[in-house]
C-alpha cells in the first residue's frame, strides 16, 4: 500500500469540548409511522422484508426500525437499498443509493446484544442523565450521539464518514469505498510506509482530543484507507474528555495504536503517543511565549 494519507483542515469555528447539546430521545417519526401502520409503510415493510439481500431478522428491522428507514426514503435520503456491508452485535451496516450516489445506512439493534457494554461509555455523560436502562432511549441516544460525534471530528478536522442522515436508531453517512467494495482497514492491509500513516493516526487523535473527544475503541480494525486518505470509523461510544473514563480510554487507544505500528515494524511506544496527543498546539509565533 503505497498512500499519501492527506488530511482534512480543521475548521476555522472555535471547538469547545465543554459545551454538548442535548439529547431528545422522544418517540420520533418513526415511532408514530410504526404505531399508525398505513398502508404505504405496510407494503415497505412487506418489500423490505422480502429483500433477500437485507438477511432479515426481527432483532434488527422491528417494525419502528422500518419505520425510520419509510422515513428516510420519504425525506429523500435514500432511494433504494443494497446489500450488506458489515454485521456486528450493536449494529449492521449496509449500501444505499442516494440521490448524489450511494451511502451507507448503519442500522443500531435495539436488542443489542452488548448492551450492557454501552453503559460503560454511557455513565458519566451528562447528555444520558436519566435515560435510565430503557434500551429503546439508550440506542436512539446513541445514535445521535455517533452522529453528533462524527460531526464534530469533521469540524476538527479529522477524516471520518460525513453524518448525512439520523431517525430513530438509523444513521445515514457516507459510505467509504468503491463499486461492491468497501474500503479496506488497516489490519487488511500492507502498509507500506508506516511512519507516514502512524503520523496521520496520531494527528488525528490530537484534534479529536483538542476537540474534546476521544474516540475509545480505536484500533487498526476501525481505521480505513479511501481514495489515499486514513479514515476513522465507529464513533458511537466516543466520549468527551470530561467524562469519568476518558483517560482510561484514551491510553487503552493508544496501546492499541502504538501496538500496531510497532508491529508494521515503526519504532514507537504508547506512552509517548499520548503524551502527542494531549500536549498543547505549538505556539505559532514559535518562541513558545504567551505573552508575546
Amino acid at each position: 500500500m503505497n498512500e499519501e494519507y492527506g488530511m482534512l483542515t480543521p475548521g476555522e469555528d472555535g471547538i469547545d469540548g465543554d459545551e454538548w447539546e442535548d439529547i431528545d430521545v422522544a418517540d420520533t417519526d418513526a415511532d408514530r409511522i410504526a404505531r399508525r401502520q398505513d398502508r404505504e409503510f405496510l407494503e415497505f415493510r412487506k418489500r423490505i422484508k422480502n429483500t433477500e439481500q437485507f438477511k432479515v431478522e426481527a432483532s434488527v428491522f422491528d417494525d419502528a426500525t422500518l419505520g425510520a428507514l419509510y422515513k428516510l426514503v420519504q425525506d429523500g435520503h435514500i432511494d433504494a437499498f443494497g446489500g450488506p456491508i458489515s454485521t456486528g452485535k450493536e449494529a449492521n451496516v449496509y449500501t444505499a443509493r442516494a440521490p448524489d450516489g450511494e451511502v451507507a445506512v448503519k442500522v443500531y439493534r435495539i436488542n443489542a446484544s452488548d448492551f450492557r457494554q454501552m453503559r460503560e461509555y454511557l455513565d458519566g455523560d451528562p447528555r444520558f442523565e436519566g435515560i435510565g436502562s430503557d434500551k429503546k432511549k439508550v440506542v436512539v441516544a446513541w445514535t445521535k450521539k455517533e452522529f453528533a460525534n462524527l460531526k464534530r471530528a469533521l469540524a476538527a478536522g479529522v477524516r471520518v464518514p460525513e453524518p448525512i442522515a439520523i431517525e430513530r436508531n438509523v444513521l445515514v453517512m457516507e459510505y467509504l469505498g468503491g463499486e461492491n467494495r468497501r474500503a479496506k482497514r488497516l489490519s487488511e492491509v500492507d502498509v507500506e510506509n508506516p511512519e507516514t500513516a502512524f503520523g496521520v493516526v496520531r494527528e488525528y487523535m490530537r484534534r479529536l482530543y483538542s476537540a474534546g473527544l476521544i474516540h475509545g475503541d480505536l484500533s487498526e480494525y476501525n481505521i480505513v484507507v479511501h481514495d489515499g486518505e486514513l479514515c476513522l470509523l465507529d464513533l458511537g461510544q466516543a466520549v468527551t474528555v470530561h467524562h469519568p473514563n476518558s483517560r482510561e480510554f484514551l491510553e487503552r487507544d493508544c496501546h492499541n495504536v502504538a501496538a500496531f505500528f510497532g508491529r508494521q515494524g515503526f519504532d514507537t511506544d504508547a506512552d509517548a503517543l499520548l503524551a502527542a496527543v494531549t500536549e498543547p498546539e505549538p505556539d505559532p509565533s514559535g518562541d513558545g511565549d504567551p505573552e508575546g
